[in-house]
């Protein structure tokens, strides 16, 4: 029998006993849809989180902080002793979260770290508040973007730091609070900021909104402000009005630029270095490293129980061929005694387990993408409509061939068993079977 007639007389044969075959494929079908939609929220998160990575920073760069021996506050042990190199972080953390100032002398400590190629500090900025006209004052932020980070924007464009002009992105949820209308109207709008310099004394600063930023998982805005290089330089002289020259240049935290080309080995070298000389630094891989691993955990755990629901389902394709095995056993022994090899038997009933797989995995496979757009559509619109951009179930062919192919294989593998019984199957007595 050629190949092409032993795939042909596998399929035709599956049908024989209809109701035992698609109770079966029923049951491989739950494991191949939860498999699916569970690889498929993976895949969704995972792909969010790499389209909004340039948010976070470029993978060429490190956030260094100076190490701080003790934390500030109050310790466990007791109150920590004041450190008056110690300024506010600018991240989120406990109240009074601090740390410590890197100064001209930190800086270029790091731009003579081996592998480092560049430094650029962060500045720290701290307005009053933020009006529209004669409207409600806001509390609000100043981002500074490390290197690398990018805007997810709502309307507008990112600010422009070759420009004269004092501009800025705002966040969408103020747009509508300061009376600007929504997004697109509050393009070209002139707001005021209001900062207090070192005398005590209060500045408006103008500025013009070119953008707003939409709220984003990975949003580098938040409820801050991004201003472009005019906007924050004004802004930081004005706070600083009347500091001491010594005080003026003292940053939270700097951006360390390396060899984009850097294996894995070589970043953690660098780290090292940074170590040695006092410092923390940590890149974008590292920020998100945590998140997707909790992300990759549970889908691991879903994923577990999709392959639980395969197993149990194998046994039903064990059980599915082992009577087709003994309802024909009469027509092994002819299809023996015709020539047939035992090869070709075994390929014979291997075939049908396969087939039943793939049945049971491409329907389970095709039923669970449905699934899958609808849920991810419906929850774009209501629970997630604050995370624009995500798909929460998303779809990767190379996924959905593995799934076929895996669920294929375990059908194969449970198919062997009944196979090689048919396989051994003496054709004398197959024919006297009654």
């Amino acid at each position: 029998m050629r190949t092409v007639d032993l795939i042909g007389s596998a399929v035709s044969n599956t049908f024989r006993s209809k109701t035992r075959t698609i109770l079966t494929i029923l049951a491989i079908f739950v494991g191949a849809f939860t498999l699916t939609l569970t690889s498929g929220l993976g895949t969704g998160i995972n792909a969010y989180i790499d389209d909004t990575v340039t948010s976070i920073g470029a993978a060429d760069v490190m956030t260094v902080t100076k190490t701080q021996e003790t934390a500030t506050g109050v310790a466990a042990t007791g109150p920590v002793e004041y450190d008056p190199n110690a300024i506010a972080s600018g991240q989120p953390g406990p109240p009074g979260s601090t740390v410590v100032a890197l100064t001209p002398a930190d800086l270029d400590t790091l731009a003579g770290i081996e592998g480092v190629t560049d430094v650029v500090p962060t500045r720290s900025i701290s307005p009053d508040y933020i009006q529209a006209g004669d409207g409600t004052k806001y509390v609000i932020g100043v981002g500074s973007l490390i290197a690398g980070q990018t805007i997810q924007l709502e309307a507008g464009s990112s600010p422009d730091d070759d420009a004269t002009e004092l501009q800025l992105v705002l966040p969408v949820a103020f747009v509508e609070s300061m009376g600007l209308g929504d997004a697109e109207n509050a393009i070209g709008q002139t707001v005021s900021i209001a900062i207090t310099d070192a005398e005590r004394t209060q500045h408006l600063v103008e500025a013009t909104v070119v953008g707003v930023a939409e709220e984003g998982l990975a949003s580098p805005t938040g409820a801050s402000l991004v201003p472009n290089t005019a906007l924050a330089d004004e802004l930081f002289d004005t706070q600083n009005i009347g500091m001491p020259a010594d005080e003026v240049e003292r940053y939270a935290q700097a951006s360390v630029f390396f060899d984009p080309a850097s294996t894995d080995d070589e970043i953690s070298a660098l780290k090292d270095r940074l170590a040695d000389e006092g410092f923390t630094g940590s890149t974008v891989a590292d920020q998100l490293g945590m998140f997707k691993t909790v992300i990759d955990g549970i889908v691991l755990v879903l994923n577990a129980f999709a392959i639980i629901a395969l197993l149990a389902a194998s046994f039903g394709i064990v059980n599915t061929l082992f009577m087709s095995v003994q309802e024909r056993t009469r027509e092994i022994g002819l299809m023996k005694a015709m020539g047939m090899g035992n090869g070709r038997v075994f390929s014979l009933f291997s075939l049908e387990a396969a087939f039943i797989g793939f049945l049971g995995s491409a329907i389970g496979v095709v039923i669970a993408m449905l699934v899958g757009a609808g849920v991810s559509s419906a929850l774009s619109g209501s629970l997630l409509a604050d995370l624009p951009g995500l798909t929460l179930i998303a779809f990767d062919p190379l996924s959905i061939a593995v799934i076929i192919i895996v669920v294929m294989a375990i059908a194969f593998l449970a198919g062997t068993l009944p196979a090689a019984r048919a396989a051994r199957a003496d054709p004398v007595d197959s024919l006297r079977y009654e």
